[in-house]
């Protein structure tokens, strides 16, 4: 499925904008990405979209469920695409800001058990934990997704 008809997929018109903005994530090897750090690609590309256009895209992608928000301690948001896949928590480098992804089933069992105890069905969660790396060698063959901006 081109860009194009995943937009919409979810009731959003093709615009120049959205379809640009859609092609960055699908294209950057970085998976967690600011307005900013859009905006900067968008102007490297010679690309003639305002940074006020780059929020209202996000926006409307976070609405629509296409992107998934999240502030990993700062004040400034990120966005991953949402692929529908597991839920992961992020792991935060304090010194670097590098983002590591994780997944662990004991971890949302445990959630799943304690939301049905408490009379809810777990809909949904969001796990960020906070630490320093021990190397920067340690974060990189690890996998660490860099957190930009």
């Amino acid at each position: 499925m081109d860009h194009a008809d995943e937009l919409k997929n979810i009731g959003l018109k093709a615009t120049l904008p959205r379809l640009k903005i859609l092609d960055i994530f699908r294209a950057s090897p970085d998976r967690h990405l600011s307005a900013e750090d859009i905006y900067r690609l968008v102007l490297a590309d010679n690309t003639d979209l305002g940074l006020a256009t780059v929020y209202r895209v996000l926006s409307q992608f976070e609405q629509t469920g296409l992107l998934k928000r999240s502030q990993f301690g700062g004040s400034k948001a990120v966005y991953e695409l949402n692929d529908h896949e597991r839920h992961h928590g992020h792991l935060v480098c304090t010194r670097t800001g590098d983002v590591k992804e994780f997944f662990d089933a004991g971890i949302e069992s445990r959630l799943v058990a304690i939301a049905h105890d408490m009379g809810y069905d777990l809909a949904d969660y969001t796990i960020t934990l906070f630490g320093r790396a021990r190397s920067a060698e340690a974060n990189a063959s690890a996998g660490a997704v860099p957190l930009r901006g």
